[in-house]
């Protein structure tokens, strides 16, 4: 599934408000990602057209399955690598935006071998 990060950043932003707020408009998700009304149209019409959101009739956005599967394998990694660069001793906000320069660039085999070593890290020290 090729989906450039400009979208991953879009549908996880939609995700992030639909867990804060309930429901998704797009003024907030182009206040959160800090860009432009007309830009935030133009990417919901192309992740409409690529069956990655739908709009309801109150015309909120709604991440269907597919956008929904990228949506939260995204946030996923964004709140690992975040702990993960916290736990290490880097500020909150450095760690926050530094793991939304990582999340979309590491691979899979990476990214698991992260969460294993997380895993035996916290296994360590809960013993």
């Amino acid at each position: 599934m090729e989906i450039h990060k400009s979208a991953e950043d879009y549908l996880e932003a939609m995700l992030m408000m639909k867990e804060r707020h309930g429901y998704v408009r797009s003024i907030d998700v182009a206040e959160q990602l800090g860009v432009t009304k007309p830009s935030v149209s133009y990417a919901t019409k192309q992740l409409r057209e690529n069956g990655y959101i739908t709009m309801d009739h109150a015309n909120f956005i709604v991440l269907t399955d597919k956008g929904m599967e990228i949506a939260q394998r995204i946030y996923t990694r964004h709140k690992v690598l975040t702990g993960f660069f916290e736990m290490l001793g880097v500020s909150p906000e450095n760690a926050r935006e530094d793991a939304c320069k990582v999340e979309h660039d590491l691979s899979n085999e990476t990214f698991d071998a992260l969460c294993r070593h997380i895993d035996e890290m916290e296994k360590g020290s809960a013993s």
